[in-house]
C-alpha cells in the first residue's frame, strides 16, 4: 500500500512506491548484437556499445546496464523488468511503447528520448539529465524523479499517478492534457511550465513554486497584472 504525506490543506498525498531491486548474479552478455523480440534474463551489459541496434520487443529480465551507449537504439515495445541502468548515454533512444517496471534509472545521459505511449511502474530516474524527453500518451505510476534534470520533458495526454520529483530541476516542460492524481512537484527547483499550467490539478507545489508560477497562472486565467 502506497505511504501517504500530508499537505498543507490537511489532505493526504498518497506518496509513489518505489522498486525494490535485487540482482542476482549476472552473466556477461558478451559481444553479440540486440535481437528483436529477444530474452535477455539475468545479464551483465558492461559498457556495450548498442547504438543503432534494434531490440524492439525484447524482454530484459533482473539485468544491469552500465555505461552503455544508446545512439539510436531501438527498444520500440521492449519491455525493461527489475533492471538496472547506470550511467547510459546516448542521442534518439526509442522506448515507444515500452514497459519499465520495477527500473532504477542512475545518472543517465540522454537527449530526444521517445518514450511515447510507455508505461512506467515503480521507477526511479536518480541524477543525471535527459533533455527532451517524450512521453507523450505515456502513463507513469509510482515514478520518482531525484536529483535529475530535465530539459523540456513532454508530458502532453500522459497519465501520472503518485509521481515525485525531489531535488531536481524541471525546465520548459508541456502538461498539455496530462492527468495529475497525487503528484508531488515540491521538489522541484526551478519548476518550469511551458504549457499545460492548467493541468495542475491533482499535483502539491510549494508556497514558492506558487509565487514562481503566479505570472503563467494570471496569464491562463486572462488576468492583466498592473503596478
Amino acid at each position: 500500500m502506497a505511504r501517504r504525506a500530508g499537505t498543507a490543506d490537511g489532505t493526504a498525498l498518497r506518496a509513489a512506491r518505489r522498486p525494490e531491486v535485487r540482482l542476482p548474479p549476472l552473466e556477461p552478455y558478451g559481444d553479440g548484437g540486440l535481437e528483436r523480440d529477444g530474452d535477455y534474463d539475468g545479464l551483465d551489459f558492461d559498457g556495450t556499445d548498442l547504438a543503432g541496434q534494434d531490440g524492439a520487443g525484447a524482454r530484459f529480465m533482473d539485468c544491469a546496464l552500465t555505461g552503455c551507449v544508446l545512439d539510436e537504439t531501438s527498444l520500440r515495445r521492449a519491455r525493461l523488468l527489475d533492471t538496472v541502468l547506470t550511467g547510459v548515454r546516448g542521442v534518439g533512444t526509442d522506448l515507444g511503447e515500452a514497459t519499465l517496471r520495477d527500473v532504477i534509472l542512475a545518472d543517465a545521459r540522454l537527449g530526444g528520448v521517445q518514450a511515447h505511449g510507455a508505461v512506467l511502474e515503480r521507477v526511479v530516474i536518480r541524477g543525471g539529465k535527459i533533455d527532451f524527453l517524450n512521453l507523450r500518451g505515456a502513463r507513469l505510476k509510482d515514478v520518482v524523479f531525484e536529483g535529475c534534470v530535465l530539459v523540456e520533458p513532454d508530458f502532453g495526454g500522459a497519465r501520472l499517478e503518485r509521481v515525485a520529483f525531489a531535488d531536481c530541476a524541471v525546465r520548459g516542460a508541456d502538461l498539455s492534457a496530462a492527468t495529475l492524481v497525487d503528484v508531488d512537484l515540491r521538489g522541484a527547483a526551478p519548476l518550469e511550465l511551458a504549457r499545460g499550467v492548467d493541468r495542475l490539478s491533482g499535483a502539491v507545489i510549494s508556497h514558492t513554486q506558487l509565487l514562481d508560477l503566479a505570472p503563467v497562472l494570471a496569464a491562463e486565467l486572462g488576468v492583466r497584472v498592473m503596478p
